[in-house]
């Protein structure tokens, strides 16, 4: 498959929709001195070429009670069970990200979950998955860097 090429309008169409993902196209259209329809074009071809893959919603954790995060290794019996674990892990909606992993841990996973306790239940229900030999767990005192725009931003600007 060609690369797909970005040109700067499309940077900058890139760019607003980095920063307000619900902007109209109209507004866009406004600050570019382009029509509405030529933005809707383009952010469809980009769409097409699988540049843009929807859009995201960011929520506040903390006010909808669920402030406690936590990252669980998973060490497995055998590497062979890490797509069964995985199938299982997904059932869990409390584990937001899962990633396979070099090193010390065969999957690493971030929970969220309402407290202590809350977080004990959800680290065991990883402790009873078939094929999962043990886990490790590291609490997140606090959040401080959660910031995709800025990465987006960054490799925009590269191209």
């Amino acid at each position: 498959m060609a690369k797909f090429k970005l040109d700067e309008i499309d940077h900058q169409i890139l760019d607003m929709l980095i920063d307000n993902t619900r902007i109209p196209f109209t507004d866009i259209a406004k600050k570019l001195l382009i029509s509405a329809g030529t933005v809707h074009v383009r952010v469809k071809k980009m769409e097409e070429a699988g540049i843009i893959k929807g859009s995201s919603l960011t929520l506040d954790y903390k006010k909808l009670g669920y402030s406690f995060i936590a990252y669980v290794g998973v060490f497995l019996q055998n590497t062979s069970q890490t797509k069964f674990v995985l199938e299982r892990i997904q059932q869990i909606p409390y584990v937001t990200v899962a990633h396979i992993t070099t090193g010390k841990f065969n999957i690493f996973c971030k929970i969220r979950a309402k407290d202590t306790m809350h977080a004990k239940d959800i680290i065991f229900m990883l402790d009873d998955i078939d094929g999962v030999y043990r886990t490790e767990t590291m609490i997140s005192l606090e959040e401080s860097i959660n910031d995709k725009k800025r990465l987006m931003h960054t490799i925009f600007n590269e191209l």
